[in-house]
Formats: structure tokens, C-alpha cells, sequence
């Protein structure tokens, strides 16, 4: 298990469960106990590995009865746990939150994924770093099991030029320090307000132009004028800002090559799911 995934599991359960949960020592024996995990409505089901691991790491086991990106039905049984009575109560509520969320942020990841695929199979959706703190390597694997793209999991996955980097100095000289200095291993992104800059960018050679809060419209005018300039092939579009499931067609076909969405994160409903001892 990766070390940073087992040290993030155990933080959270130690959060939830204190000194020990006082309930469950002072009343129960010691006793083995089996229960099954119920999914209380329709979903794309993330975070069954996380939660076996989670139960192993406690001398637990889990046994799921569905691969984490399936389609659920509600009320559905997705897994049996065993182990002692105890720890099964101290780690419930840990173990259901991360199948809660996770299973929320995969669900609503393929409801974008599918409306995309619908009209251009070759437009990537994308998460952005708009993540629950703490939690982002589990929101990002959500979204790559809803079948998203993680894109930056970090500040230094690649080169992202910002607009208030720009405030501070010019588009041109930002590109220059960044091709001067980064690894040929990383890419330059920039993010740009309209098509003048877009085509800027493209021309000093960004290798992802990212066209924030732009209308489909806009989008395609700067589509053909990078086409004009036989430069539409040499960089990534990635539209972002103000898209949602009303607008994300429109998207899809304006001529990008990758849609972030925030929302699919930062904004994601859990999705209900309960243990039951039997």
C-alpha cells in the first residue's frame, strides 16, 4: 500500500475515533461480528479499495461484491466486513465517509464524462485542484474511477501560468522563464481571458492554453484562428470556468480538447450508504 494513502487512512480514523471509542469498550465483549455495507441510492461506486484497506490495516476484511467504477443499484449490497465487534463499530463511520464521498464525486465525474462522450468522444473531462482538504488524492482517484482526468494533483505537476501571475509580469517573459528553467519532462499551461492572448500564447509556444470563462462561441473563433495560423495542432485547449451539466454539450463541441470542471469536486453530494451488523 502506498505509504501516503495508509498514513491519510489511519489520520482519519484517529480523528473520528479520539481515545477510543468509549461506547463500544465499556459495553461490548469481545466478540467476531460480520455486517454488510448497503448503498442507499443509485451510483457509480468508488472507494471499496480504500476501504479494504482500511479494514486491513485493523485485522479486518472486506469483501466486495462489485469493482469500484460499477454502476449500483439502490439498496444494493456492495460488500460484507468481518472482523472483531469493536473495531468494525470504531471504524464505521470512517469507512462509510469515504465510500460516501468517493462515490459521490465518481457519480456526478460520469454524468459529465457521458453528456461529453455523447458529442466528441475525443474531449477529456478534467478535476481541478478544488479539493476537500485533506482528501484530495482520494477525490482525484474518484474521479479517475468515474472516468475523469485527475490533472494536477499538485502544484509541481507542470508549469500552470495563472492570471495573477500575469499581473506581475508579461505573458511573453513568463513563458521565456518557464521554458528557460522547467524540465523538458514538464509541460507550460497557460491560462489566458481572450482570443489575443490565446493566440499569443500559442505563438511563444505554451504547450496547453487553458481558455478560461469563455463562451462556446468564443471558444471557436479562437479554434479558427489558431487553425489560420497552422497552430491549432501544436497546443491542448482546455476550456474551464462557468460550465455545468446545462451548458457542457455546448463544450464539447466548440473545438477543446479537455473541459475541467470544479464542481465535480469541490461540490460533489455524498452519496448515502450504511453498515449493518447481522
Amino acid at each position: 500500500m502506498n505509504p501516503l494513502i495508509k498514513d491519510r487512512l489511519m489520520d482519519y480514523l484517529k480523528e473520528d475515533v479520539g481515545f477510543g471509542d468509549l461506547t463500544s469498550n465499556l459495553i461490548l465483549e469481545d466478540l467476531e461480528a460480520k455486517a454488510i455495507i448497503i448503498v442507499k441510492e443509485d451510483c457509480i461506486i468508488a472507494g471499496l479499495e480504500e476501504a479494504k484497506s482500511l479494514l486491513e490495516l485493523l485485522g479486518c476484511k472486506l469483501k466486495p461484491f462489485f469493482k469500484d467504477g460499477e454502476y449500483v443499484k439502490a439498496n444494493s449490497i456492495v460488500a460484507e466486513v468481518r472482523g472483531k465487534a469493536k473495531i468494525l463499530l470504531m471504524v464505521e463511520r470512517t469507512l462509510l465517509n469515504l465510500l460516501m464521498r468517493m462515490s459521490g464525486v465518481a457519480t456526478v465525474t460520469r454524468r459529465a464524462v457521458d453528456l461529453v462522450k455523447d458529442i466528441n468522444a475525443k474531449v477529456k473531462v478534467a478535476c481541478t485542484r478544488k479539493t476537500l482538504p485533506g482528501f484530495r488524492i482520494f477525490d482525484k482517484r474518484a474521479v479517475e474511477i468515474g472516468g475523469g482526468d485527475t490533472h494536477r494533483l499538485r502544484l509541481d505537476d507542470c508549469i500552470l501560468i495563472k492570471d495573477n501571475h500575469l499581473k506581475l509580469l508579461s505573458l511573453e517573459l513568463a513563458i521565456k522563464k518557464a521554458k528557460e528553467k522547467v524540465s523538458f519532462t514538464k509541460k507550460i499551461e497557460v491560462e489566458v481571458s481572450n482570443k489575443d492572448e490565446a493566440v499569443k500564447a500559442a505563438k511563444l509556444g505554451a504547450d496547453i492554453i487553458m481558455v478560461d470563462n469563455f463562451t462556446p462561441e468564443g471558444i471557436k473563433e479562437v479554434v479558427d484562428e489558431l487553425k489560420k495560423l497552422n497552430l491549432r495542432d501544436k497546443v491542448i485547449l482546455e476550456a474551464s470556468g462557468k460550465i455545468n451539466f446545462e451548458n457542457i454539450k455546448d463544450y464539447a463541441l466548440s473545438g477543446v480538447d479537455v473541459i475541467s470542471l470544479g464542481f465535480i469536486t469541490h461540490s460533489a453530494r455524498a452519496i448515502d450508504f450504511s453498515m449493518e451488523l447481522s
